[in-house]
Parts: C-alpha cells; sequence; structure tokens
C-alpha cells in the first residue's frame, strides 16, 4: 500500500527535519548567483540549490511563477528540477496556488500530483476560493496516490486580512473567519488518517492565528506550511509562541533568507537554518 503523505512527511521530520528550501530563481538573485535571466539560468539555479539541500534537509518548494514567466522553456527548466529533486528523495512541494471548479481544479491535479506526470510533485499549494469543496477531486487524487495538498488559510500579505478574517454566514461553520472554516474543513478531511494528516494548510509565520480566529487545537494532525521565516521577518525561535500545541505538524518555509547567500555558500545557509530550527524544537 502506498504511504500517505502525512505519514511521508512525519518520516521526513524525523530523518532530515523541518526545513523546507525554497527554489525561487528571482531575477535579483539569478544576478547575484552570477546566471542569465531566462530558463536556462532557472534550470541552473534551481538544480544547484537540489545540491546543497540533499543531505541537508528533506523538503524543497520550487516556486512556479519563476519559472513560469519564462514561458515553455522555463517549464522545461522547472520538469528538470522537479525530476532532480524527486531522484533525490526529497519531498517536492510545488507551489503553484492554483484554484478552480470542476474539471478545471481536477486538471490541475492531474499535472502536478499524478505519478509520471512531467510535473509531478510530492504536494501542492491550492487556493479554496471557491470552498474547500471545490478542490474535492484534487484531495481525493492526492489521497490515492500517496501525495498532499496545501490550502491557502490565513497568508501573510496585509491584503488577505479583510477576506481572510471576514465572518462566514452559512453553514456548520457559520460565524468563524473565512480562515478559521478552511482550517476546520481541513481537519475534518484529516480526521479520517492516522497521525499526521495528508491535506495541510498555509499559514504565514508572521500571522497571529488568534487575529484570524484559529486556534492551535484546530490545527491538531494537520501539517502547516508557514512561509515567512527570515527574509520576511518571523524567527524560527518564536515557532512555539506562534503556533502552540500545533508547532508539531509546522513545516519551515525559508527561501530568500538562504537563497542570498550566494553558490558558494548557500550549504552553510542550510546547515544554519537547521540548527537554529533544532534549537526551537529541542
Amino acid at each position: 500500500m502506498t504511504p500517505t503523505f502525512g505519514t511521508r512527511l512525519s518520516d521526513t521530520f524525523a530523518t532530515s527535519g523541518r526545513l523546507c528550501v525554497g527554489i525561487d530563481p528571482h531575477a535579483y538573485l539569478l544576478g547575484q548567483w552570477g546566471l542569465s535571466d531566462d530558463a536556462r539560468g532557472a534550470r541552473e539555479f534551481g538544480l544547484r540549490v537540489v545540491e546543497a539541500t540533499v543531505g541537508r534537509a528533506g523538503i524543497v518548494k520550487p516556486q512556479v511563477a519563476f519559472f513560469e514567466r519564462h514561458g515553455s522553456a522555463g517549464y522545461a527548466a522547472l520538469e528538470a528540477v522537479l525530476g532532480a529533486a524527486r531522484d533525490a528523495n526529497l519531498l517536492v512541494i510545488a507551489d503553484v496556488k492554483r484554484g478552480d471548479v470542476g474539471t478545471s481544479v481536477e486538471a490541475y491535479g492531474e499535472a502536478w500530483l499524478t505519478p509520471g506526470s512531467p510535473l509531478e510533485s510530492d504536494a501542492m499549494t491550492i487556493s479554496a476560493f471557491q470552498g474547500v469543496g471545490s478542490i474535492r477531486a484534487p484531495h481525493d487524487l492526492a489521497t490515492a496516490h500517496g501525495k498532499g495538498l496545501f490550502v491557502l488559510a490565513a497568508t501573510s500579505n496585509p491584503e488577505a486580512a479583510t477576506l481572510q478574517t471576514a465572518t462566514v454566514t452559512a453553514g456548520p461553520t457559520a460565524g468563524s473567519s473565512v480562515a478559521a472554516s478552511i482550517v476546520s474543513d481541513v481537519h475534518d478531511w484529516n480526521q479520517l488518517e492516522s497521525g499526521l494528516g495528508s491535506t495541510g494548510v498555509v499559514i504565514g509565520a508572521t500571522v497571529a492565528l488568534a487575529d484570524y480566529g484559529i486556534t492551535p487545537q484546530s490545527l491538531a494532525g494537520t501539517p502547516i506550511l508557514a512561509p515567512g521565516f527570515g527574509h520576511q521577518g518571523a524567527l524560527v525561535a518564536d515557532v512555539g509562541a506562534l503556533f502552540g500545541a500545533a508547532t508539531a505538524g509546522v513545516i519551515v518555509s525559508a527561501s530568500r533568507s538562504i537563497l542570498a547567500a550566494g553558490p558558494s555558500s548557500i550549504a552553510a545557509a542550510i546547515d544554519a537554518q537547521n540548527t537554529e530550527i533544532a534549537g526551537a524544537f529541542a
């Protein structure tokens, strides 16, 4: 039987830690790395990040937008990076933030979660703006193949707060915030699994859970992809204070704070981040 994504994520926590290294080939980072701002540069950048991550961390998160901006050649570069990461037994979270309804969202899931697909990843970020029920098809596909989803819930960009803290007026989560409603629906899915669930949520590390009506208890058993450590200002040392009883499910996501170290120092930056994480989770 194929192990669930939640099981594989728990195993990764135990063997390789909680650090998720972002692969974000920003134009300025490509320049700092001495690479061209094109698909070839993005490919080389991604492969170098994968190489530096192997043996130091167990999770990578390519930000698809920075490959997509180079068109079809950018996608070919991304396919090479995804393949290298999976060949190295890294867990790959494709940061695609797709979302739609019906056969459209199902097709997004097929692109990123189908075994053998050129874009195959272990999990994908996804938007449930149309309701968590709208992403049932990719959820079912993920479950069938031991893959995972990370549903946007409480993001750290200030523009999101008005919508994500708005009150739900109907249904079983009426009276809760939109963010808390998403967390609740995801929690219900994860109750069908033992241990850590396979459907996670994205909650910015710069977000105060209480401001969004989210309790740590409502996140029990749910993986939490927490971007915002490092460059955006969140401190790894504060992870326990930020997430409380839900800390056990947190993936510490860091991108620019590691990537800015450059090709000669990225390995040392990953090691330093891991040391900090180990202290915070001790």
